[in-house]
């Protein structure tokens, strides 16, 4: 899953893709270099100014509209507002990337009303909001409990369980030995049973592990990617879209999931 913010604020690009072209061009690039899948967001999670339903609306739809029309990738859109993921939805969107957990109450309702799959993410604060100090007694038990909790809420609503993928929500709300032990421990949230999704790209929780800015978070972020797919993971939500997919496509061969591309090495004449 690639990333794709069409906000002027995004925690890594920094707007770099705020454009309505900027952002068409780099979900197309991402397709192109092998992404399965593209996330479209226009507000971050994290805290800052609040942006009204109709900016993110206008944020994002056109850029769904666009890329449903020029590529057959699956798109998706990280909202957690109801009326943008319907509109968006309507546009082509496949994928509802809530990370908000079912924040707003009638999420699950605008899901179970069409064909899309639904992200559920474990999160704590509102979004936008100022993150409170995280406390767990034990943070793997407690984020499967609360996945747990938010697919039984959308399964009442009428999402079926083969639309419903979770995410454990590295760094969100977690700090750095938080999300490290969600890593080490993610076949907990994998026996959930559903597809498990992680969003380890450029996090802090790698930034502090290696002592490196934003822009030097690559290696690492694969390094956490490899492990959670070893651990049972199936989506990986990446920046750095070449070199992720190189990395899970020898993932993927190692673990019996792929042909090799060619054969040729030692394979006589």
């Amino acid at each position: 899953m690639a990333i794709v913010n069409r906000t002027p604020d995004s925690f890594y690009d920094r707007g770099a893709t705020f454009a309505l072209d900027k952002a068409v061009e780099a979900a197309l690039a991402a397709a192109q270099h092998g992404a399965d899948l593209v996330d479209i967001g226009g507000v971050p999670f994290g805290r800052g100014p609040a942006v009204s339903v109709q900016e993110e609306t206008d944020r994002v739809v056109p850029v769904v509209e666009a890329i449903h029309a020029a590529s057959d990738i699956v798109v998706s859109v990280d909202t957690f507002n109801a009326e943008v993921a319907r509109l968006s939805i309507a546009a082509g969107a496949g994928v509802i990337n809530d990370t908000s957990g079912l924040w707003d109450d009638d999420m699950a309702g605008v899901v179970a009303a069409s064909d899309a799959t639904l992200v559920l993410t474990h999160s704590l604060a509102p979004p936008r909001s100022e993150p409170p100090r995280p406390e767990y007694g034990d943070v793997v038990a407690e984020v499967v409990a609360f996945l747990r909790d938010r697919v039984a809420r959308a399964v009442e609503a009428g999402v079926p369980l083969d639309r419903l993928v979770v995410d454990p929500g590295h760094d969100l709300n977690k700090n750095t030995l938080h999300s490290i032990e969600l890593t080490r421990r993610l076949e907990e949230v994998v026996a959930i049973g559903l597809p498990t999704l992680v969003a380890v790209s450029r996090k802090d929780f790698v930034g502090e592990v290696l002592d490196a800015s934003k822009h030097d978070r690559l290696e690492g972020s694969l390094a956490a990617a490899v492990v959670c797919v070893l651990k049972g993971a199936r989506i990986v939500r990446m920046h750095d879209v070449a070199a992720s997919v190189a990395a899970m496509r020898m993932t993927e061969a190692l673990l019996g999931l792929r042909e090799p591309a060619y054969l040729s090495h030692n394979m006589g004449e």
